[in-house]
């Protein structure tokens, strides 16, 4: 039995399931019984109950992808800011696909301080900074669009069951969307006045994530935007 409808607000040790339910994230399970460990909004699918955080900093998971910012460059790699307490480590070797010699060669040259890239977690622990690769589709450095940021632990929301928010911003806007698991959007359009609607649409879900209906509400803002010229 789920003590809870989706979506209501939970307070950390609040009981929300009793039964053979699933702890999900920020749920943790004493016996038979569910419980909160952070305040956020319950939601659950099937047997999996899990808490989505109202507030938090990104904390980063193997796998996940990343938009950050090169802050400093060392002898063999950049370490890059990811909107974290941890700052992450990129290796030379994994940029260029060689192992790398700071006697001939320049990091400035590929990577500078100030560069924006998308990356993906290979590594981390919480013992030592994690580890970037860029090697992937859609990873490397970003040459163009903007960066809107949004609270992390509502990125989300903002991709929706079964990308249904995402999809809705991407279809009524004709933008490209990157999501990065650290709060950081990348928007790339061809067409300003939609990119301008989209950061818009974007800032709505973070203000108002918590609610319900949130996805229907956005389509009709963008909807009505639009075709009010």
């Amino acid at each position: 039995m789920i003590m809870f409808e989706k979506r209501q607000l939970v307070l950390p040790g609040d009981l929300i399931a009793k039964g053979d339910y699933i702890a999900g994230e920020n749920v943790y399970k004493v016996k038979d019984r569910l419980y909160a460990q952070k305040i956020g909004l319950i939601d659950f699918d099937g047997k999996k109950v899990y808490i989505i955080p109202l507030k938090g900093r990104y904390i980063p998971k193997v796998g996940d992808i990343v938009i950050g910012q090169i802050t400093d460059i060392g002898v063999g790699s950049w370490i890059v800011d990811i909107n974290s307490p941890y700052s992450a480590t990129l290796l030379a070797s994994d940029v260029t696909g060689k192992p790398f010699s700071p006697k001939t060669e320049s990091l400035t040259k590929i990577l500078n301080i100030g560069d924006v890239i998308i990356g993906k977690i290979t590594a981390f622990d919480r013992t030592k900074n994690p580890s970037l690769t860029v090697k992937g589709p859609g990873l490397g450095k970003v040459s163009d669009g903007i960066i809107v940021d949004i609270t992390p632990t509502k990125i989300p929301r903002l991709i929706g069951k079964r990308s249904s928010m995402l999809n809705t911003l991407k279809e009524e806007t004709g933008c490209d969307i990157v999501v990065g698991q650290n709060g950081k959007i990348l928007i790339r359009g061809k067409n300003f006045k939609m990119v301008e609607l989209l950061v818009k649409a974007i800032r709505m879900v973070d203000e108002q994530a918590h609610t319900t209906g949130l996805t229907d509400r956005v389509k009709a803002f963008l909807s009505s935007s639009i075709k009010g010229g």
